[in-house]
């Protein structure tokens, strides 16, 4: 977008106060919350306190960050870098609640610091359920009425842990000074509550903040938000409640959508469609009782909604279907995607589970796979490093995270580098997965892996543990390659349209998309957006830019046709629709 529309402008000029913005998909909202961040700015005047753009992923934030740039090189008058912040909301608690206060609430010696999961010491803090132990990191926590509760997802449905239980071995994690994602929250609630000097500080410092995506607000960031609130910050939220899809968190749009009926909070909105072709923007609409406007005309290239059966064993057929009528439509394959409900079934459709060996090094395996297979090359990163950091003697709390989170951690590029070089480098780091696993594969493994440990202890003073051997074992690797040389070829010719969960590509804006459900995905999708899952379907389909293709099962096809062609869609067979 170039020009600023009047909805836009009737946003980005609002006075100085407190406002709630509902938002269809695909409608700006990046570039209308970045301009007014800079008019905010410039109606503070002089006054010292910043103002705050927050969101929640970093993907966002980037975006944020570079458009703000951008305006910055062509704006004038009273423009200014100074005393903005653009941040995740996690990020924005961490920098100024967790890191530098969280520690006395917690009664920690030393700085709170974030756990991941792949430290050893967390082996000590698995939380007990009904069937077996679980990861401190799968804890979750809401907030219920005022009254806080732990709980953990179970085949997608969620189990509350008896709360003196929870409470105690979060307690005792709290003591070491460590934090999950999850409970940095709860910790940060906590601090607030603790130290209330700490939050009338930060009100001073933070005036104003806007909230983007403000649908994904869980029970624990509202808690969060209301401490601002009732200590004089004025929020403003902006989002699309239809597309609140973290309902295990309490994220399900509700306080967006209430937030605007608050006293002396000003309600806005946006409802021109920059996105979609005016088909997909026809199907949003009817799911979501909505009667927003297209901007885009319908191109002469084949576009549209159409609905698709399949049957299971036949679901690669019709991902090379929906691949070849992305290519014969000019759209861009590597802007594109198949979107699944969960991620089990998108790790089995992407083959992005079932690396050989044990330990870490199958998660070294499942590395080279992602490198190689599927050219990701931050998740292979991810998985090195969590893996090198379980391989030293003593690291320093929370290393994982100051490896992976450069933004958050820069100070420790020269670590980060190396573990980078030896993700990357087939010749001297991470061997090749076309290798065979145990007599080729493992020994580089193992050699290289020594290499960059003894570099590590060189350069950083971090010793190796002691086993080396036993940690590395070759136990499960296959006397065959981990991928085969034709994978390669495959990919190198015609790359594979990327398989993802539906929640992965939220705030994504993609050429094409085909939604792969299930009889009762595809049910709550037509059903509209009173559901999660429904919800999930119609963030799905605003994805599409051109192109929508739901994957329906064969044999509820004549149970659910009816439905479809009512709601938009129109039939088409396995092959592309002319």
């Amino acid at each position: 977008m170039t020009q600023v529309s009047d909805e836009q402008a009737q946003i980005i000029g609002a006075p100085l106060a407190q406002m709630s913005v509902i938002a269809c998909a695909g409608s700006g909202k990046t570039f209308t919350a970045v301009r007014r961040l800079a008019q905010m700015r410039r109606q503070l005047g002089e006054h010292r306190g910043r103002v705050a753009l927050l969101s929640f992923s970093n993907v966002a934030v980037d975006t944020f960050r570079q458009e703000y740039r951008n305006l910055a090189q062509v704006a004038s008058g009273g423009f200014t870098h100074d005393r903005v912040e653009i941040d995740t909301l996690d990020g924005f608690i961490t920098s100024n609640v967790l890191h530098p206060h969280a520690y006395r609430t917690m009664g920690a010696q030393q700085a709170a610091f974030l756990v991941t999961g792949g430290e050893a010491f967390l082996n000590g803090f698995k939380f007990q359920t009904g069937t077996y132990p679980r990861e401190i990191t799968k804890m979750q926590v809401g907030i219920d009425g005022g009254t806080v509760y732990f709980c953990y997802s179970d085949n997608d449905r969620t189990q509350r842990l008896d709360t003196a239980y929870a409470t105690g071995l979060v307690r005792r994690l709290g003591q070491v000074g460590a934090y999950t994602h999850n409970l940095g929250r709860y910790w940060c609630h906590r601090t607030l509550d603790d130290q209330p000097s700490i939050l009338r500080a930060l009100v001073r410092r933070y005036p104003h903040i806007l909230i983007d995506e403000a649908q994904d607000i869980g029970t624990v960031h509202q808690a969060i938000i209301e401490q601002f609130i009732s200590a004089g910050c004025q929020i403003s939220l902006i989002g699309d409640p239809n597309q609140g899809i973290y309902e295990f968190a309490g994220a399900n749009g509700a306080f967006l959508t209430q937030y605007g009926k608050r006293q002396g909070v000003s309600t806005l909105g946006l409802t021109k469609n920059y996105r979609s072709v005016p088909a997909i923007l026809d199907l949003a609409n009817r799911l979501s009782t909505r009667a927003d406007t297209a901007d885009r005309d319908a191109p002469e290239t084949t576009h549209g909604t159409y609905f698709v059966p399949y049957r299971n064993a036949e679901r690669e057929n019709l991902i090379a279907a929906f691949q070849a009528a992305v290519l014969a439509a000019g759209l861009n394959l590597k802007c594109s995607a198949v979107l699944c409900r969960g991620r089990d079934m998108a790790n089995r459709l992407a083959g992005n589970e079932g690396a050989p060996g044990q330990g870490t090094v199958k998660a070294l395996a499942q590395a080279a796979i992602l490198r190689d297979r599927h050219h990701d090359y931050l998740g292979a990163f991810k998985l090195v490093a969590a893996c090198i950091v379980g391989l030293l003697a003593n690291p320093p709390q929370g290393l994982v995270a100051q490896i992976t989170q450069p933004a958050r951690y820069p100070d420790d590029r020269l670590l980060r580098r190396l573990v980078w070089t030896f993700t990357r480098d087939l010749d001297l780091g991470l061997p090749a997965a076309t290798l065979t696993g145990d007599t080729q594969w493992h020994p580089q493994l193992l050699e290289r892996t020594r290499a960059l440990l003894a570099t590590i202890e060189q350069e950083h003073g971090l010793a190796s543990a002691n086993n080396l051997g036993n940690k590395l074992a070759r136990r499960g690797l296959p006397n065959t390659p981990l991928i085969a040389a034709v994978d390669l070829v495959a990919n190198d010719d015609v790359p594979r349209i990327r398989v993802d969960t539906v929640h992965q590509a939220k705030g994504e804006s993609l050429d094409a998309v085909l939604y792969l459900a299930n009889r009762e995905h595809a049910n709550a999708l037509l059903a509209g957006v009173d559901t999660e899952v429904g919800r999930i379907g119609y963030v799905a389909v605003t994805r599409a830019r051109n192109l929508l293709w739901l994957g329906v099962p064969a044999n509820a096809l004549e149970e659910l046709r009816p439905a479809l062609l009512a709601r938009g869609f129109q039939e088409a067979g396995a092959a592309a629709p002319a």
